[in-house]
């Protein structure tokens, strides 16, 4: 049950963060909205690692990560710009629902054949059915 609130919340907080994101890149420009953005972000993080200091792990075992996992950061630039960019051309709504269409593919991807260390999870004729529900719904939804 956990699980499917935290990803609630980080739906709606995804979708709050593009339009505000959106909103500052109209008066500072794209790439400087997603400094700031980063920014505040890890200084919010540094502060409640501080508040939360017990329980969470340590930067000790930094050494023990695989270096590719660290492109994270690198997804979290090209992820703000490119939501900017979209809510921008496409609007908020149409923006977000091509970019769950999308996140779910992959993760779909990486589900499957176990991509990264993640366990293989079985592919069901049913999985490919709700994405193509999703897509057809994001055509319904745009059609005018």
């Amino acid at each position: 049950m956990q699980g499917i609130i935290f990803s609630l919340v980080a739906g709606a907080f995804i979708s709050l963060q593009s339009v505000f994101n959106t909103k500052v890149s109209t008066k500072i420009g794209l790439w400087e909205t997603n400094a700031v953005v980063h920014g505040v972000g890890c200084l919010t993080s540094l502060l409640i690692l501080l508040m939360m200091r017990e329980g969470y792990g340590s930067f000790h075992k930094i050494t023990e990560v695989n270096k590719l996992y660290l492109l994270g950061g690198v997804f979290g630039a090209v992820i703000v710009f490119c939501v900017m960019k979209g809510v921008t051309l496409i609007g908020p709504a149409y923006s977000v629902s091509i970019l769950m269409i999308s996140q779910l593919l992959v993760a779909l991807l990486i589900d499957t054949f176990g991509w990264f260390g993640v366990e293989k999870v079985p592919f069901y004729s049913n999985k490919l059915i709700g994405l193509a529900m999703l897509i057809a719904g994001v055509i319904v939804f745009k059609w005018k």
